[in-house]
């Protein structure tokens, strides 16, 4: 891979999001997640993401807009190796092997986005708050569970190498909450990778941006 472009040092960073000052873990009421750093990614955007449709479960290509993010994505220098992991639905796994072409990804099913049941399919501004649960849907407390058990896996069998999850907007909504953020607020971008920083006063989310310097 090329240009330089990585995650950050081990230095305090004051323009970080803190998403948490309770130390780990995060709340009594969340599994605590191993100290490490790792980057998460969203898939590139699809049919679905232009259409403004609810596509969790429902399976969704990437537009030729997510193509061209998710190749792009390959000139990335993390600075050390990475092990890549990814959502087993086919958007994710599109968008981790151009992302990575020389990386074989593993496959986490708890990775998934959120299954909304009654609402798949639906326009976006139909969406529940997510603290409710869809009629034959996910509720949010058993997607929280799933998420948390394959971070927690991908972050321990990484071991010296960096994490790299390629992932859906509800799994990071789901990260963002285990490591004591809201779950509320703007969708991640599309194919723009976000850091995760464990510290002294809590977790910092941050956009990888160029010239960080990277240490597992």
């Amino acid at each position: 891979m090329s240009a330089a472009r990585g995650l950050p040092g081990r230095g305090p960073d004051p323009g970080a999001a803190v998403l948490s000052r309770k130390g780990f873990p995060v709340s009594p009421d969340l599994p605590s997640l191993p100290r490490r750093r790792f980057c998460v990614i969203r898939h590139g955007e699809t049919d679905a993401n232009r259409a403004g449709l609810i596509a969790g479960r429902t399976e969704a290509m990437l537009t030729d807009t997510g193509l061209v993010q998710a190749a792009a994505l390959s000139g990335l220098d993390w600075g050390g190796p990475v092990r890549v992991w990814t959502s087993p639905q086919t958007r994710a796994r599109q968008t981790a092997s151009l992302a990575f072409p020389h990386d074989t990804a593993g496959v986490l099913e708890g990775l998934r986005e959120r299954d909304w049941g009654a609402l798949e399919g639906r326009p976006v501004s139909e969406l529940i708050p997510r603290g409710e649960t869809p009629a034959g849907g996910e509720s949010w407390p058993a997607m929280l569970a799933r998420v948390a058990a394959a971070l927690s896996h991908a972050l321990e069998a990484s071991q010296e190498a960096l994490p790299v999850l390629v992932a859906h907007s509800g799994t990071i909504r789901a990260i963002r909450r285990l490591c004591g953020a809201s779950e509320h607020g703007a969708s991640p971008r599309n194919a723009h990778p976000l850091a995760f920083v464990p510290g002294p006063e809590g977790w910092r989310e941050r956009p990888v941006t160029e010239g960080m310097a990277w240490t597992a």
